[in-house]
């Protein structure tokens, strides 16, 4: 399915994971609202936003792929692209942090920026 070798899988996957958390961090502190939080165990990271409903995004290693369930768009599967360095919903062609930014953005009333870039840059 994918000519991605499992250990490069979870390099990028985890990094990929890593700067998430961090950039969901810093928004969060950034809003200063206690019913938002973000945690991050054994490959799943969940952002509760209250009212808003709560992200899943989970590492999927049989599949080398990266899952996200929104409360707005539902699930998506995320494939690692080579030609973009970056995570890509197979669908729309969409990159993992554009769909987040977007709907982050209409949920909270603000501009938010993920940045996530190469994923072998953040590696």
């Amino acid at each position: 399915r994918s000519e991605l070798h499992i250990e490069e899988y979870h390099t990028l996957s985890d990094a990929t994971m890593t700067t998430l958390l961090e950039r969901l961090e810093d928004l969060l502190d950034g809003l200063g609202n206690n019913d938002a939080e973000v945690d991050y165990h054994s490959g799943v990271l969940t952002l509760k936003l209250g009212p808003h409903g709560t992200y899943v995004i989970n590492k999927q290693p049989p599949n080398k792929q990266i899952w996200l369930s929104s409360p707005l768009s539902g699930p998506k599967r995320y494939d690692y692209v080579r030609a973009t360095d970056d995570w890509r919903y197979s669908r729309d062609g969409e990159e993992l942090s554009m769909l987040l930014q977007r709907e982050l953005s209409e949920m909270l009333g603000r501009d938010v920026r993920l940045d996530l870039g190469r994923a072998s840059d953040l590696a």
